[in-house]
């Protein structure tokens, strides 16, 4: 089989041609022979690769990795460690070119992937990219999939000026079939290798990122809410120290925690000109203790969080230190209110 389509060409009969207009604009697919030959070539490829096993994994990435090599091109390869040395056995050349990394690891918070895809690139103005990326594994709890599945509407509209080809396999052997069509609606090529088609189910990223898309499941009822104010950070911090050590959370992951919450809230007070709620819960299903900040803010911004702000910016820097601090988080803004959830895991 063949791997994701040559950088340049587009397979078989059919292809996508689309361009992302980010604030407040639509994005547009367009099909073979649609009629909108005006619209300009894209850069950005984007196809999600379908295997059921792990010979079809290989004979779907190898080829595009190996072109990339060929062509002298970057090479990123981040996805779970296990699929990482039958996919080197199977290049040839200087395979040390390719820079691999295991995505359990550098995306376990899937908001942390854009800004390593963004570091990775940097510097490569006028050469072609390809990565691989696989952030959806089994095993993946439902609350970092619902993220994943937001990332990956998310790499259209960071990436969509890019020169940049990336492959997204998923195993759909072994994943919950609404993952595949979650991977529809957030990737415009789809399927097996060497069997691309469009698909019907791609959807503007802005869509699909709205709050009301994906909604988050409501705090189980012994989460009791503890409205904040002005003058109230001190005792929230007592609070969630308190709740850390009770529920076993290691001293470092709990201190990191307490600076995430401490920026979300510094935030809620100096954007919205009012106060918040806090909810704090553990979930000993997955081993996380969960803070949920909410206020009646709204944040427009698709990246937020996942640019790194400059040294002086005198604003964007707590959605960051959040991400960088925290396991998940999990973010919805509407023109209600916004809702930010933090997660620390027990294991460390």
């Amino acid at each position: 089989g063949r791997g994701p389509p040559d950088r340049g060409r587009r397979p078989g009969p059919v292809h996508a041609r689309f361009r992302m207009r980010v604030k407040g604009r639509s994005l547009e697919t367009v099909k073979a022979g649609g009629g909108s030959a005006s619209l300009p070539a894209p850069t950005l490829e984007h196809p999600a690769l379908f295997y059921r096993s792990q010979d079809e994994f290989v004979a779907g990435t190898a080829p595009f990795v190996q072109a990339g090599l060929d062509a002298g091109e970057p090479v990123l390869v981040s996805v779970p460690g296990v699929r990482i040395v039958p996919l080197r056995a199977a290049l040839r050349g200087p395979v040390e070119r390719v820079r691999f990394a295991d995505m359990t690891e550098v995306g376990r918070n899937p908001s942390r992937i854009i800004p390593f895809v963004a570091r990775s690139v940097a510097g490569q103005a006028g050469r072609g990219v390809r990565l691989v990326g696989e952030r959806i594994w089994p095993g993946r709890s439902a609350a970092e999939t619902r993220e994943c599945v937001r990332h990956e509407a998310l790499l259209n509209a960071a990436f969509a000026a890019a020169d940049i080809a990336i492959c997204c396999p998923y195993d759909v052997a072994a994943l919950d079939p609404k993952i595949q069509l979650d991977a529809e609606r957030t990737h415009p090529l789809v399927g097996p290798a060497g069997q691309w088609r469009v698909s019907p189910h791609y959807t503007d990223p802005e869509v699909l990122y709205a709050a009301a898309d994906r909604p988050l499941p409501e705090p189980p009822g012994r989460a009791r809410a503890v409205p904040f104010g002005a003058g109230d950070l001190p005792r929230l911090r007592a609070l969630i120290r308190r709740r850390a050590r009770r529920a076993g959370v290691p001293a470092a992951r709990a201190g990191d925690l307490l600076v995430a919450v401490n920026e979300v809230t510094t935030n809620t007070l100096t954007h919205t000109g009012a106060g918040g709620t806090l909810r704090i819960w553990l979930d000993r299903v997955v081993g996380e203790l969960i803070c949920e900040l909410r206020d009646t803010g709204h944040i427009r911004d698709l990246l937020a969080g996942r640019r790194r702000p400059a040294l002086n910016a005198d604003h964007g820097r707590g959605l960051w230190l959040a991400n960088q601090l925290c396991d998940l988080v999990e973010l919805r803004s509407g023109e209600q209110d916004t809702v930010i959830r933090l997660h620390a895991r027990l294991d460390g």
